[in-house]
């Protein structure tokens, strides 16, 4: 567990839609939270509520993902389930992946959420993992896939399900403890 002062300062964003995989954004997020970073839940709108596929979870989106800027977050979380597949649809959300790995800011994708990257072309010589069944959908876009719990390429981290939630969110946080507050 993180010292709750660990990430201070430090602003993560977090990409929500319908069907989400309940634990890889609770996961994430009270991990996160715990370790005193400022988590934002982006959405296609503001203030509207987002059910996980499993209906374990239910969260309210902060922010339109229209209005969200990397320049305005230290890291980009992407949660799996269905919901990949829906944010590719949102130009938006790929947009914001996109620019979080142009910058070089922390990007952690977990089981589908490389669907979103896919979208913004940001995968190509890339290594990293995701839920089995969208591994040649990553090769076809240029990346190499391995399957392991978690994977770190650079500002790319990737795992690839929800019994991977633990390592994963350990990953993000000594990711975003390596990064200067702006």
């Amino acid at each position: 567990m993180a010292d709750s002062a660990a990430l201070a300062g430090k602003h993560v964003a977090i990409l929500v839609e319908d069907e989400f995989e309940d634990r890889e954004l609770i996961g994430p997020l009270d991990a996160l939270t715990a370790a005193g970073a400022n988590v934002t839940i982006v959405g296609p709108t503001g203030g509207t509520q987002y059910r996980g596929k499993r209906g374990e979870a239910t969260v309210t989106s902060d922010l339109a993902a229209g209005s969200a800027r990397m320049k305005d977050f230290d890291a980009l979380v992407i949660p799996g389930g269905h919901a990949p597949d829906k944010m590719r649809m949102r130009h938006a959300m790929v947009d914001l992946a996109r620019d979080a790995m142009e910058t070089g800011k922390p990007v952690a994708a977990i089981c589908h959420g490389p669907q979103v990257l896919i979208s913004a072309n940001a995968l190509r010589g890339r290594t990293l993992t995701c839920w089995p069944s969208i591994a040649i959908d990553v090769k076809n876009a240029g990346g190499l896939y391995v399957d392991k719990p978690v994977v770190e390429d650079g500002n790319l981290i990737t795992s690839r399900k929800p019994d991977d939630v633990p390592v994963f969110s350990d990953a993000i946080i000594r990711a975003l403890s390596r990064v200067q507050v702006s």
